[in-house]
């Protein structure tokens, strides 16, 4: 016992020593004002991941605006529906995202003066004969972004056609539907397939472009109209000077686009970009390990509440036990990130959103796994300390949490695991961890099968030695 509460001292120490010096957002802010600026992960050639840094046009046009008007910004890639989200609860001050000026939009958000005309095209399977109209997707499935023109399209003509839309958040998901014969078609905008095409994403453009919405940078309504007006004032003047026009030639000129060869298959993937899977690994393992400790105090605290003599106490730990194991992980995970800090006016960093849900939710579960425990232990065991003249929390402590921990150890591992896993599910509101990570590389390199091979192997490299350590320590604890 001695050595099991040495065991969670360490991971508590070291927890919080990666939190202090992580700085986990939670950085001083600077005499002068730094914007922050959500972005979509997956939208080449506006803006992607290389090297790790964000690129692309809207990348380069933020930069030249930026240094244009002496104002600093910080970018944000967090997926197109979370930087909205994001957004819309204050926890960032702008958008640019390759994001479509609508009616609907003009609502919620103030626009900037249109940056790119865009339009919509149709792709099928580059080896894909039948479909050359919309006519021929009578019946058939078609793939759509999710908050993109060619989502609004779809939905604008779908009945006309006869045809159901499969949704996704990014790009690379519904080039994927498409690759696998699950849709037969997917709409886009014309220069995101266009460079993907080019790139090498296994499809071809097979419509002419169809009039759309112009892109435009967007900030909350009626506020950060300073950052609007520099972005108008930038905007104008890289126009006048060229730079404009030779950031989108840079990226959608007829040299630009060459599909990087060293990329390709399992061994090029993990060359090019095992420091961003590594970043990935160890943010992944940092969220789960912190949330675990903090869970575990939750499972303690609430599974003695759960087991109490006090109809309160129990009911507490009943009604919390039921909400966080009676709603979905992500819908905690939105809750906690973009509506509590929309509904009191405060901005939270996103790891600390993240670990929040994570150990709310895994501490539902613990409480459980607690009062199982503790209740499975004889309750003669009570009886006889009390009849020693051991008081009822003492005997509890002494006596019967040490039998009830040795028999919660295998379940403990277990949810060690599954929030482990869980990890991923924080990439939906923004969290750069493994998954997110895969998903990134991937809108580079279309090559979704090795990537996700990738992936799987290092969750079952770092679970399984997990598991290892944590079988070795179950059998030291129940041999003291």
């Amino acid at each position: 016992m001695k050595k099991f509460s040495r065991f969670i001292l360490t991971l508590a120490i070291a927890c919080v020593a990666i939190f202090i010096f992580t700085g986990n957002g939670l950085d001083a802010k600077a005499a002068e004002k730094t914007y922050l600026i959500g972005t979509d992960t997956t939208f080449a050639p506006f803006e992607y991941e290389e090297n790790g840094e964000q690129v692309g046009i809207d990348m380069d046009i933020l930069k030249a605006i930026a240094k244009d008007q002496n104002f600093k910004y910080e970018i944000k890639a967090m997926g197109f529906n979370a930087a909205v989200q994001a957004l819309e609860s204050n926890q960032v001050d702008g958008v640019i995202a390759g994001m479509s000026i609508t009616d609907e939009r003009k609502q919620k958000f103030d626009f900037s003066d249109p940056y790119y005309e865009s339009g919509v095209v149709m792709g099928v399977l580059k080896d894909n004969d039948e479909i050359k109209s919309y006519d021929d997707l009578k019946g058939k499935k078609v793939a759509v972004k999710t908050g993109t023109e060619g989502y609004a399209f779809a939905e604008k003509v779908k009945d006309k056609y006869g045809f159901d839309i499969v949704v996704f958040d990014d790009s690379a998901q519904m080039y994927d539907d498409v690759k696998t014969r699950n849709s037969v078609a997917c709409f886009d905008d014309y220069p995101v397939l266009a460079y993907g095409v080019q790139k090498g994403n296994g499809l071809k453009i097979v419509t002419k472009q169809e009039k759309g919405n112009s892109y435009g940078f967007a900030v909350n309504k009626g506020e950060n109209q300073e950052l609007l007006e520099k972005f108008n004032a930038g905007l104008t003047n890289i126009h006048a000077s060229g730079e404009y026009d030779d950031i989108v030639e840079k990226y959608l000129g007829k040299d630009a686009i060459k599909a990087n060869e060293t990329e390709k298959g399992f061994m090029g993937i993990l060359k090019s970009s095992w420091p961003a899977l590594l970043d990935g690994m160890w943010l992944t393992i940092k969220l789960a390990v912190v949330s675990l400790i903090i869970a575990f105090i939750i499972g303690i605290t609430f599974g003695f509440m759960k087991v109490s003599n006090s109809k309160i106490l129990r009911g507490i730990a009943t009604v919390y036990v039921d909400i966080f194991r009676g709603t979905p992980l992500i819908v905690q995970a939105f809750f906690f990130y973009f509506g509590i800090p929309a509904a009191l006016d405060f901005r939270m960093p996103v790891f600390l959103a993240g670990v929040i849900a994570l150990s709310l939710n895994a501490g539902a579960y613990m409480v459980e796994i607690v009062r199982g425990g503790i209740q499975s232990v004889d309750k003669g065991q009570m009886e006889a300390a009390r009849s020693l003249g051991l008081p009822h929390k003492k005997a509890m402590l002494k006596v019967v949490l040490p039998q009830a921990i040795r028999m919660m150890i295998p379940s403990f591992i277990n949810q060690f695991v599954i929030t482990l896993k869980d990890t991923s599910i924080m990439s939906a509101i923004g969290l750069v961890e493994l998954t997110q990570s895969g998903k990134i590389i991937m809108t580079r390199t279309f090559e979704s099968t090795w990537t996700w091979l990738i992936i799987g192997i290092m969750y079952l490299i770092v679970i399984t030695i997990l598991t290892k350590v944590s079988d070795r320590l179950e059998r030291r604890l129940r041999n003291d």
